[in-house]
């Protein structure tokens, strides 16, 4: 009786253990599992959070505007939910993410002294697009003129940084010259000549729209080392993240952009002199477009332009010289309608 009754309990406590360690099996797996979860998902919850800060602090919502024309053109364009009486300004990004993701740093401060309409440009993110065979500058400029027009938006200022540089630059020269009242041109290799555009490409080691439209966690990581003076420290999982979230969608759209661009730049040849009062703000230590440009496009200009080179930020200097950017934008844009005293750096 003895025997049997410890031979029960012998196997109760061995089917005790086995359900303990079944449920730790279970437990730890479910842990793994999730912690999985949140890194696949990272950049999508950022990106979640962003759109929810937009909403619900800064009151500025995504509208999809379709464009006149037979090319089925869509924009998308944040804007304010109800109208104010603060200038209108128009922001527009650069090859290195949508709107979202370009301006986070900037929403909240400019939004304060302006009016914003920030697009995705066609062909960036998942609402802008086309059935247009263009791929060239001016039609950018021109489907971004077209929505200011249609959202009832007579005149605007205008900021762009890189990409969108070129694309503010035409727009204040062509597509919406009578509607730009100043323009805020960031690191933009708008008025390079066509042998410092080729010595640029040359320069990498790679297909230029592989380096600027990455695929794979290092590309995108070797991206970030170029466009930041300190670029921050991200594992793959999370630049993987970044690539399925930012680069794939109408990848090849994008690829013949920055192949048109290449080509023809803005599309103006010569370049003409704006009549629009110019801000050009550059990084001290911009691997993309190096600052002697800038120096270029103020001489370019002439008079009307004044430069500013925000030291220790690089290519992506909305993100790494964010409040100076916001500080420079808006004491530029609402310094008087005469102008401000504009200050001409030299070299």
């Amino acid at each position: 009786m003895q025997s049997r009754a410890g031979s029960a309990a012998a196997a109760g406590a061995t089917a005790t253990m086995k359900q303990q360690s079944t449920l730790f099996a279970l437990l730890s797996l479910s842990l793994l599992l999730v912690r999985l979860l949140l890194r696949l998902r990272l950049a999508a919850f950022r990106d979640a959070t962003l759109t929810l800060h937009l909403l619900a602090r800064l009151r500025i919502r995504p509208v999809n505007i379709r464009l006149p024309g037979p090319d089925a053109t869509t924009l998308r364009v944040w804007c304010p939910v109800s109208p104010s009486s603060k200038p209108p300004l128009l922001l527009l990004h650069g090859f290195g993410g949508d709107a979202k993701w370009t301006w986070a740093d900037n929403f909240a401060a400019l939004s304060r002294s302006f009016h914003l309409y920030v697009p995705d440009l066609v062909f960036f993110g998942s609402h802008s697009r086309s059935a247009s065979p263009l791929r060239s500058v001016a039609f950018q400029a021109r489907s971004a003129a077209d929505a200011m027009r249609l959202l009832g938006v007579d005149r605007y200022h205008v900021a762009g940084i890189s990409y969108g540089g070129y694309v503010a630059y035409r727009m204040a020269a062509v597509e919406a010259r009578d509607s730009v009242d100043r323009l805020v041109v960031m690191t933009s290799g708008v008025a390079a000549t066509a042998q410092e555009v080729a010595a640029l490409a040359a320069r990498e080691e790679m297909a230029v729209e592989d380096a600027l439209l990455p695929d794979t966690a290092e590309g995108l990581r070797r991206l970030v080392c170029r466009s930041m003076h300190r670029p921050p420290r991200l594992p793959d999982f999370v630049l993987h993240e970044f690539v399925q979230l930012m680069f794939v969608d109408q990848r090849k759209e994008r690829s013949e952009l920055l192949r048109e661009l290449l080509k023809n730049g803005a599309g103006i040849d010569p370049l003409p002199v704006l009549t629009q009062k110019t801000l050009v703000l550059w990084g001290d230590k911009d691997q993309v477009f190096p600052v002697d440009l800038g120096y270029g496009l103020q001489r370019h200009l002439g008079e009307g332009c004044r430069l500013e080179i925000i030291k220790d930020a690089g290519h992506a200097l909305q993100l790494e010289g964010a409040g100076k950017v916001n500080s420079f934008i808006t004491s530029f844009l609402l310094d008087g309608p005469s102008g401000p005293e504009l200050s001409i750096a030299r070299k």
